[in-house]
């Protein structure tokens, strides 16, 4: 078990570092129209404090998940697949991602891949990581901690990010959210 703690707390380093790193140089720069109403920072006030909290409470309190060692496994395969997805995700738009709520130029829809079914894959395994928290954490208050918060602060940065979209693309970006759901295909 020292060893699984020990690829959590590595795991978690290497979200927060690449989190770091997409802030610092996926930003939409000066040829971009911004359109992101701070939500960039709500969502880093909202998360940090989130998942600080949510190990503290894990810390003082227990209110397990389950007794089993399974939860422990399963919660790092959730952060080590969001962290990894999230970043094919990144890699799969290339210059249209940025950290910072904008459209670009040339900017298009894009339909293909995981966006075939969902509109934000990039938001979907950001949030699986903080699922993949709170089952690690094994403890169903950290885990409402470390999941609710998050979910409502992408929730809103969503709206904001999809009226963006609405504007520059029109009826195109309204037929694509018919055909496809905000996060989990087939579901929401």
């Amino acid at each position: 078990m020292k060893e699984l703690t020990l690829i959590f707390y590595i795991s978690m380093a290497v979200w927060l570092l690449s989190e770091l790193y997409y802030k610092k140089v996926l930003t939409s720069g000066q040829t971009a129209k911004k359109k992101d109403k701070s939500t960039l920072n709500v969502l880093w006030i909202v998360i940090i404090p989130s998942i600080s909290l949510a190990i503290f409470i894990s810390d003082v309190s227990r209110f397990p998940i389950s007794k089993g060692e399974w939860i422990y496994f399963l919660g790092e395969s959730c952060i080590a697949i969001g962290i990894l997805f999230r970043w094919i995700i990144i890699r799969s738009l290339g210059k249209y991602f940025t950290v910072d709520v904008s459209i670009r130029e040339d900017h298009q829809i894009k339909k293909e891949g995981f966006y075939k079914y969902m509109r934000h894959p990039s938001y979907t395994f950001a949030l699986l990581t903080f699922v993949g928290l709170g089952l690690f954490l094994n403890n169903w208050v950290s885990f409402a901690v470390a999941f609710i918060p998050p979910f409502l602060a992408f929730n809103y940065r969503i709206k904001v990010e999809e009226q963006a979209l609405i504007e520059q693309f029109g009826d195109e970006y309204i037929q694509y959210k018919k055909q496809t759901r905000r996060l989990i295909p087939f579901i929401y």
